[in-house]
């Protein structure tokens, strides 16, 4: 069981506009049953935690249709409206609280933490990031979202071409005295 960021972002580290929008990594060529794509990556995902923006874009373009199995806790302070019969909770708690329930949920499998490179780095901050994955889209936007607004320390460990994305996966990189882990 480990805890994954795993996102797509630009050349220049962003992985939504300023707008949030998506449209420029939805036309890129990436092979779904290429190295490191989404399908593979979604098989062992067990519970998802992702922020209101991540949640609302998800909303509006999969037509209010939920497109996940997995228990998910969307960090959010406002009240959004829920896809029917699926097992989605809105949540104010810490990170570590959310975390906890996600793992319980997942029983042996991964988390992921699903878009929000801010989100993402709360997690790294209470020490519950275990890995980056990012597919890097072969577009520069300028500015918006970044990947990661925050320091982290990254070991790389595999890296792959899928078409015309460079993928990569990293370890987060904890001093040695961190003990935030469950």
């Amino acid at each position: 069981m480990a805890t994954h960021f795993y996102t797509a972002s630009s050349l220049d580290g962003f992985i939504a506009t300023l707008d949030h929008s998506l449209d420029w990594l939805l036309s890129q060529d990436i092979d779904l049953e290429g190295p490191m794509a989404y399908p593979s990556f979604e098989k062992n995902v067990g519970a998802l935690v992702m922020g209101a923006s991540t949640y609302e874009w998800v909303m509006r373009h999969e037509e209010r249709q939920w497109g996940y199995t997995q228990p998910t806790w969307v960090l959010t302070h406002r009240d959004l409206e829920l896809p029917t019969g699926a097992a989605v909770e809105l949540t104010s708690d810490s990170v570590s609280e959310v975390h906890a329930r996600a793992v319980a949920a997942a029983e042996g499998r991964d988390v992921w933490i699903v878009g929000g490179g801010d989100v993402a780095g709360q997690f790294a901050d209470a020490g519950l990031l275990d890995e980056v994955w990012v597919q890097y889209a072969p577009v520069t936007l300028g500015s918006g979202a970044p990947l990661l607004p925050r320091r982290l320390d990254l070991e790389l460990l595999e890296v792959a071409r899928n078409r015309s994305f460079l993928c990569g996966r990293y370890r987060v990189v904890r001093d040695e005295g961190e003990t935030n882990r469950p």
